[in-house]
Parts: structure tokens; sequence; C-alpha cells
């Protein structure tokens, strides 16, 4: 049985980091990891009988990592923040002792632009104090990190950052030796290229640091939308406790203006609810005995006791962010390539830097040891690769976040890029298309209409069927009285018989009248027009003779007709799949602008529709609320499921839309093609970055604090660019 594992892994600072973690966990027997360098984290599927967490998390430590299970978010955002602090604490003191240094480099320039230079700054010995605690202390993490990724037959950023700054501070300390043995030599100094490099490194991963948390932002916004406590009820007496202390079946106490804590139902009270922040829906739903309450949704007017049925990470806001959080981990196909490119990355740039070394010491510059170890430092440096590795998550963790938001809920990267790909999506009707809620549209009454409603409410109000609900809920607002039942039978297909006081009532279709054998053929036309509507329509008879017509049917959504218009203006076959009757679905299709229609549909055939559409080399979506759409949701190419729906639908879907807005479906798709855009920007400008500027360093024109300064900033300007999605309007 698969066992899921979630770590927080601390160490990794390049994309050949992650995509090294990754390829030797998936050796192991029975693991599939997957490894997000912009999270810092880890999500693992092990096979518990063939291997431990214990295990994996020490293959991952012998890596030169460290790795433990996810902390509490407040916790780890309080070592994120620790980190910062640590991480300013040390460039602003590798500032300090870097400047002299970066001074020091105006008196290598040809011209004279007449600053100052102090004898002591051009010491070898100056610049040694200076550049020593920024080599070890300051850059030791680089020193450790190169160690334990060479140990264990890797190569990463560290071993870059290592090999350049260690070349040009030992070829320095060399430097400064000579001048023991001969006072009079001038020594060719490069302390201020491994200090100034290594401060810009330090200022990139800072800023490198900063801008991922913002990519994580809506994630804070949903947490924030959490109750922090509770009023639980004990014996009687009220008592304020941590919302983490609440547990199912207890008795809570909601007064008005406080968020509802958890999810449950309501014992005692009546009163409106805002559940915009789940639903969409900006009118308050009136809630009373039996009803539901979604945790975190906020109480208006009335107090309200309930019994709590899921808590904690069992409730619909810690399920939502749950998949914000798995979606923002995952990968997308897409991010295949900058893993194999990164694989292989750091060793072949090695081999570029000795490959130019040489070509410099030997044939360019025969025998200029300083300009030949200069370059290939520039070589190292320049092709770093941390934006190669931030390209792909970072879009994905802006682009889910900013989904959240608007209310779409992506389930993994993969359907984040899938969903810009869609060619024909096919809509489930009731509940999707619809309001899934049956109203009465007509009632007509040939002779005594009073007594024609009283008689129809009284007999449908022994009926479960959906249809005999709308008809009673008609019966109250036009605040029709009922009579006694004497008896009653339901006829499934044909429609209801009851007996109230001497008479006998029925209420159904032509094979009801025709099995009673009661006459109906005068009253056709209306009953035909109300079918042609798409309605369904049913003849009222008392004794033999027909009395009236009843039509109810399923309204359409509001948002319904947009939708469609948005889809279709995509370039998206829209195409309506029920199992209702030609004539119904073609009368809803028509009120929505659906020309392609599949109507008289078994549940299970809805799946097998989905695979012939596929079978024309169509990408396809379906979008369906109820347990019938779940085969059909998981065949497609991407499942849509309606919030409103059930939680068999919404497990089966690869994108869950809240509050059942269709016009979100468009958004998606659109936001969709944005982020891959996105993605795409990032991996040009990572890959121009570090395999653009490494034939460039190779030609000498770029000197190695410039190189520096690129490289550090190319992650900068990856992440910038990522959070640009936050603003796309859509």
């Amino acid at each position: 049985m698969k066992e899921q594992l979630k770590l927080d892994i601390t160490g990794m600072t390049c994309a050949a980091c992650s995509t090294r973690i990754e390829k030797v966990l998936n050796k192991m027997n029975g693991v599939e990891a997957n490894v997000n360098l912009a999270m810092e984290s880890a999500a693992i599927s092990y096979e518990k009988d063939r291997v431990t967490s214990h295990e994996i998390i020490l293959r991952i430590e012998s890596l030169g990592y460290e790795a433990k299970e996810m902390e509490k978010r407040e916790s780890k955002q309080q070592h994120k923040e620790e980190e910062i602090k640590q991480k300013k604490q040390k460039f602003f003191l590798s500032v300090i002792l870097a400047s002299p240094l970066l001074y020091t480099m105006f008196a290598h320039i040809p011209v004279d632009i007449g600053l100052p230079m102090p004898s002591i700054l051009m010491s070898p010995w100056f610049q040694f104090l200076l550049a020593t605690p920024v080599q070890f202390y300051i850059g030791g993490p680089f020193y450790i990190a190169a160690y334990k990724s060479l140990k264990s037959k890797g190569a990463n950023m560290d071993v870059l950052v290592a090999l350049g700054t260690s070349a040009a501070y030992f070829y320095s300390v060399s430097e400064g030796l000579k001048t023991i043995r001969n006072p009079n030599y001038l020594p060719h100094l490069y302390f201020e290229t491994s200090a100034v490099l290594i401060t810009l490194i330090l200022l990139g991963k800072l800023f490198e640091t900063t801008a991922k948390g913002r990519t994580t932002v809506a994630i804070s916004k949903l947490l924030n939308l959490q109750a922090k406590e509770a009023t639980v009820i004990i014996n009687g007496k009220e008592q304020r406790i941590p919302i983490e202390d609440v547990r199912v079946f207890d008795r809570l106490l909601v007064k008005p203006g406080e968020k509802i804590p958890v999810d449950g139902k309501v014992i005692l009270g009546q009163s409106s609810v805002d559940e915009s922040m789940i639903t969409g829906e900006s009118i308050p739903v009136e809630k009373s005995v039996g009803d539901k309450l979604i945790g975190s949704t906020m109480n208006k007017n009335g107090t309200l006791t309930m019994e709590a049925t899921r808590v904690g990470k069992d409730t619909a806001l810690a399920g939502i962010i749950n998949i914000v959080e798995e979606a923002q981990g995952s990968k997308a196909p897409i991010q295949r390539l900058a893993d194999l490119i990164s694989g292989y990355f750091v060793p072949v740039v090695v081999g570029i830097s000795i490959v130019t070394f040489v070509i410099w010491y030997l044939f360019v510059n025969p025998y200029d040891f300083p300009a030949a170890l200069e370059i290939a430092i520039s070589v190292l440096v320049i092709a770093c690769p941390c934006s190669l590795g931030l390209a792909t998550p970072t879009s994905i963790m802006v682009g889910t976040g900013k989904a959240a938001e608007m209310g779409i809920l992506f389930k993994g990267g993969e359907h984040l890029e899938t969903a810009h790909k869609i060619k024909a999506i096919v809509f489930d009707k009731t509940g999707t298309i619809t309001k899934g809620q049956p109203v009465v549209t007509d009632f007509i009454a040939y002779q005594e209409e009073k007594k024609v409603l009283q008689y129809l409410v009284s007999a449908e109000k022994s009926s479960e069927h959906p249809l005999a609900e709308a008809i009673v809920r008609y019966g109250v607002e036009k605040r029709s009285s009922t009579m006694p039942v004497k008896r009653f039978r339901a006829i499934p297909g044909y429609g209801i018989e009851a007996k109230i006081g001497n008479d006998e009532v029925f209420v159904g279709t032509r094979k009801l009248m025709n099995l009673k054998s009661i006459s109906y053929h005068n009253w056709e036309n209306d009953l035909l027009r109300f079918e042609i509507e798409g309605k369904t329509a049913m003849y009222i008879a008392i004794n033999e003779t027909i009395m009236g017509i009843v039509a109810v049917a399923d309204t359409v959504k509001e948002t319904a007709v947009q939708a469609v218009k948005q889809l279709s203006d995509l370039g998206i076959d829209v195409y309506l799949l029920t199992g209702d009757n030609e004539r119904t679905a073609k009368a809803i299709a028509d009120q929505v602008g659906i020309t392609n229609v599949i109507a008289e549909v078994l549940p299970e055939e809805k799946a097998n529709h989905v695979k012939e559409l596929q079978s024309k080399g169509l990408k396809v979506a379906m979008v369906g609320d109820g347990i019938n759409d779940a085969p059909a949701l998981a065949v497609a190419d991407i499942g849509i499921a309606i919030g409103t729906g059930t939680d068999v639908a919404i497990e089966a879907a690869d994108i869950t839309i809240l509050g059942g807005e269709l016009t979100l479906i468009a958004k998606a798709i659109s936001l969709s093609k944005k982020t891959m855009q996105n993605i795409k920007q990032n991996l040009f400008w990572a890959l121009i970055y570090n395999s653009g500027g490494i034939p460039v360093a190779a030609l000498g024109l770029l000197a190695p604090w410039v190189a520096g300064a690129a490289m550090a900033f190319s992650s900068v300007s990856v992440v910038s660019n990522s959070l640009r999605l936050k603003r796309v309007k859509i």
C-alpha cells in the first residue's frame, strides 16, 4: 500500500540539487518522488513494506541535504523569516568587507580618473584580511554544500561558486607570498573578484528568497480566512478554545458577526450565512435546524448552536488549502526539459571552463596565467543554473495561487499545463448548465383553479420525487391549503394516483392517462408547447376528467449563456451531454447557445462519449457535478467539477470550480495559457543567461564580477517575471 510523505528540504541551491535528489529517490524500491526547488520541499509516495520514511530521509541526508517531515506552516514561516534575517546580516557584513576591495578595481582601469588610491588598499595583506572572512565565513556554506555534492558524486551551483572564488582567492594568496621573497614584485591580485562575487551571489539569493515568499501569498490569504478560536458549550457553559482543540460532535455557539469555526450542522437557531468565500454566491444563505454549515464562512445576523462534523484537515477550507499546496508543489511536464538540462549542466560547464583556460593560456595569450584564470572564472560563474530551476515552479506557484483566489482549484501543475490545449468541452446538464433544482414554471387549470391546485399539492405532498418537491414549494408560494390523502400510490415512469375525499386524483404523463383510459387529446397542444420549451409537463385529472396541466423545469444558470459564448470565442467546441430526451435537451441547449447535443445517454455511457471525441484527436474537458459524472470526469483529458456538486465528482476531477460559477471555466483555460506563456518566457531567459553567457565569458568579454552580477540577478528576474502573473487580467 502506498504511503504519502511530505518533507521540507534545506540546502538546495539550484536545479541540479533538486534534480539529483529526485533522481536518487526514484531509484529506491517503491519510491516516487517530486522535489520542488521553489518550495524547498518533496512530495513522496512510497510502499512501506519495501522502504521506510526514515530510510528515505537518511538517503536525502547522505546526499548532503537536510530533510525532515513537513512542519506546520507557522513554524516554517518563522524559519523562513529567520533565514532571511541571517542572510541580510551576512550580506551587509560582506558589503562592508568587500567595498574597499571593489574600490581597488578602479586602480586597474587604464585611464586615470583621478580617484585617490591609498597605498594600504593595494597591500596584498590588507586585501587578504578583508577577503578571508568573506571567503571562508560568509562563503563557508558554498564550500560545505560543494563538498557534500561532490561526495555524493554530483555537482551543483555551489561547486561552480566554490571553484571560481577559490581560484581567484588562492591565486591572489600565492601572488602575495611572492612579495615576501621579492619586495619589488608587483602582484596580480584578484581578492576583489572572489569577495565581490560572493557578495553579489548573496544579494541575488536574498532577493530570490524574498520574492519566492510572495509566490505563496494565495496560501496566506486562505489561511487568514480560518477562524482562530471557537466557543464550545460544555455542561451548559460557554468556553473559548483554540480552533485546533475543536473535536467532532462538539456543540459550538456562533454569534452574529463571527466566523463559523468548523464544518457542521445547525442544531438550534436561525441566521443567514455569507458563504461567498467558498461558493462565490454573494447573497447570504438562510440557515435553520438541520442545515449544513461550512467552516470559515461568516454568520451574519442570528445566533446559531451547531454540532461539529468535520474539523482540522477534514474541513472544506482545509481541503481547498491542501489542493492548492499540492498543485504548487507539483511539476508540469514542461519542467522535464529544465530538469534534463540541469542534470548535466554543471559538469559540462566545468569542462568548458577548463578548456577555456587551456586555450587562453596556451594559444590566445600564451602563458598569461592571470588573464586565463580570470576568463575561466567568468565562465564558471555565469553558468550557475539557479534561474533554470526556478523557471517552471515559480510560475506554477503563482498561477495556481491566482486561480485559487478566483475560485478555481487546479489539482496539479500538469492540469494547469493541459487546460489551454482543450479543443472540446462537454457539459452535463442537470446541476451544471442548470441549477439542479426543479421549479414549477407553468400551471393551467381549465376550471376551478383553486380546487385543482389544492388537489395537486395535496397529492404530490405524499411523493418523494424531486418534481413533487417543486410542486409542493409552488403550493406554499401560492398559499394553497392541503387536504388529507386517504390513499396514495406512485407509479414509476407514469406518475401518481391518490384519493382525496371521494375523488380520484391522477397526475402524470400521457402513459398514465392511457392506463386509466382518460381522454387528453383536446389539451395535447398545451402539453406539447411546454415540452418543446424543454419542460416536464404533466396532466392533472380528477376522476376521469382532465382538469389542468402543470409544467416543471430545471432552470438554466444565469451565467450559462455567457460561459458558453466565452468558450466558443476561445475556439472550443461545446457539447451538452444528458440523459434527457432529445426534445428537452435541445430546448435547454438552445437557451444557452449550444449546438452540439448528445441526449438520452445512460450514466454509464457518458465516459464512452468522451472517449469518442478523444478518438477524433481532440483534447476534451468534461464538466459535471454528480456521482454519475465521475467516470467521464476521470476519462477526460481535463475533468472539471462544479464545487456545489458531490465529493465523488470533485475527487475524480482535475479542476474544481468553487460555487458553480460557469464563467470561471473560460478563465481557467485563459489562465493556463498565460501561465504557459510565462513559463516559456522564464525558460527562454534562463537559457539565454546560462547558455548565451558562456561564449561571451569564454571570449573574455565579461569580468568575473559582471558575470556574478548577471548570474545573481538572473534568478531574481525569473521570479519577478513569474510574479507578473498576479497582475494579469483574466
